[in-house]
């Protein structure tokens, strides 16, 4: 997604990935998957919408080891999975009304970006692993890579998202009503092995992987809805009831 600036002039329903591929590759050409961060405005540059809906890139499949979610899949299509853990629906729910999760997709959630995303955080405190193809190669990511580099996502196609299957997760938020969305949201995985990863929104311009002996380092903005040592506080209660609910070192 080329984001919510541009002037719609054509568009494109491609059956095959290389004809997408190729689409996307013009200098003009938006890739869209559920069309919610499309917003077709007479006073910006002319594009031509790829849409992704014909591909068949919204499965979701359990694999040994992991869950394969395609990039089209709708944010709904994760609520109501059974395949998908518990943790990851819920965050999925929190991520916009089910007007919106009914047409958003995965993919264009880790193409948009959100700094303050519940879905995101979750997917990064998984370990998720995002596919992306581009003309003649394919290739796989990191989701926390992505969010910090997106040259690696952009001029290609996100596929899918492949998430490991935890043995404990949990997830807490903050947020100013129990439905709006949270201000700072913490997600604790413990692996089988007992390796424990924990992410964190709200305290920098994207979730991000946090080391729970070292949030005192972080250094969020503050804005109407949280000062930056109020979102600091969050973060420290949040870890800590994250870290608690996976059986991970609690801190004072």
């Amino acid at each position: 997604m080329k984001g919510d600036e541009d002037m719609i002039t054509g568009y494109f329903r491609p059956r095959t990935l290389d004809e997408a591929l190729a689409l996307a590759a013009r200098t003009d050409g938006v890739v869209v998957g559920g069309g919610t961060a499309v917003n077709a405005r007479p006073d910006r540059r002319p594009v031509v919408a790829v849409d992704l809906q014909a591909l068949g890139l919204d499965g979701i499949h359990e694999e040994p080891g992991r869950l394969r979610v395609g990039a089209t899949a709708r944010l709904q299509d994760i609520v109501d999975s059974d395949l998908v853990p518990d943790v990851l629906r819920s965050l999925a729910r929190l991520e916009a009304p089910s007007t919106i999760r009914n047409a958003a997709t995965v993919g264009g959630t880790i193409g948009g970006g959100d700094p303050d995303s519940p879905l995101l955080t979750g997917l990064l405190a998984y370990g998720a692993i995002v596919g992306v193809a581009r003309v003649g190669s394919k290739a796989r990511h990191p989701l926390d890579a992505v969010l910090d580099d997106r040259g690696l996502i952009e001029g290609g196609i996100i596929t899918d998202v492949t998430i490991p299957l935890v043995e404990r997760a949990g997830a807490h938020g903050t947020g100013r009503t129990p439905m709006d969305s949270p201000i700072v949201m913490a997600v604790a995985c413990r692996e089988a092995g007992g390796t424990v990863r924990v992410a964190v929104s709200g305290v920098a311009t994207r979730p991000v992987l946090v080391d729970p002996e070292q949030l005192a380092r972080l250094d969020p903005r503050g804005d109407f809805r949280g000062s930056a040592a109020f979102r600091s506080h969050l973060a420290d209660v949040l870890v800590a009831r994250a870290l608690a609910g996976v059986g991970g070192s609690e801190r004072a």
